[in-house]
């Protein structure tokens, strides 16, 4: 098949049941026509991202349900659709692989077509962005104000693996994925047209770098370190090694360290 009878073959009138209900004709519209790319690493380019921002809608769509669905007390519900998040998160992150087989030659090219364009720009992004508060204001006023808990006491002092502490870590999850999802962009940037570069200083790669130290959910983050130095108090924050710990049992008439 020449290249012309693909392209006549992915453009063609849609007809099928399945190319109307998808809507094919515009989603394969989408991308620029052949001849217009740049080089032939083009097509990839915007594919990838496009997708990209339709995980994010299904994504953004998903966190709204799940937010309605832990303010009604459907836990099981959420959780089921926390595991959905955190897969297309996955797939994201994944993805990106697929532009680290472009040269730093031939990305160059395409990023002239995007002007001043950046990731930060993308709809998706912007909006997934708005909906962690709103998740953390239910977790909290659903799941620890009305029984007077903390998160310490969810996760260590009043410790019950309940619905709470697991929609804490489908929480969490959802938190790691997502800012691994920002560091694995940062790398592609480092990979394909370096972070060094002085074209790049500004704005763009300011909020970058900065975002991806950010944290949706603090608290849940800081209540590990909290019971880490806790239980430091209480078993000593440096231990001996395992092979001082047995050196010391096999003296004869010495004492157990505490």
């Amino acid at each position: 098949m020449d290249r012309q009878r693909f392209y006549d073959l992915m453009t063609a009138e849609p007809t099928l049941d399945y190319e109307l209900y998808i809507n094919t004709g515009a989603l394969l519209a989408c991308q620029k026509p052949f001849e217009d790319f740049c080089n032939r690493d083009e097509l990839q380019f915007q594919i990838v991202h496009q997708v990209e921002e339709l995980w994010m809608k299904l994504m953004g769509y998903t966190l709204l349900d799940i937010d309605e669905h832990m303010a009604a007390g459907r836990v099981h519900r959420a959780l089921t659709l926390f595991g959905r998040v955190h897969q297309i998160l996955r797939l994201m992150i994944d993805q990106l692989g697929l532009l680290e087989t472009m040269s730093p030659k031939d990305y160059q090219q395409i990023r002239l077509q995007l002007g001043n364009g950046s990731g930060q720009e993308s709809p998706g992004f912007r909006a997934v962005l708005q909906i962690p508060p709103s998740l953390w204001e239910t977790y909290r006023r659903v799941y620890l104000d009305p029984a007077g808990r903390s998160v310490e006491q969810v996760y260590d002092g009043d410790y019950q693996h309940d619905d709470a502490y697991m929609l804490a870590e489908a929480l969490m999850e959802f938190d790691e994925l997502f800012q691994k999802f920002r560091w694995h962009h940062i790398f592609l940037i480092h990979r394909s047209i370096g972070m060094g570069a002085a074209s790049l200083k500004g704005r763009s790669v300011d909020l970058l770098q900065a975002g991806a130290k950010h944290r949706f959910f603090p608290a849940l983050w800081e209540v590990r370190a909290t019971m880490t130095d806790s239980w430091g108090g209480s078993y000593g924050r440096v231990r001996d090694s395992l092979g001082e710990a047995s050196r010391v049992s096999e003296t004869p008439g010495a004492e157990p360290r505490a």
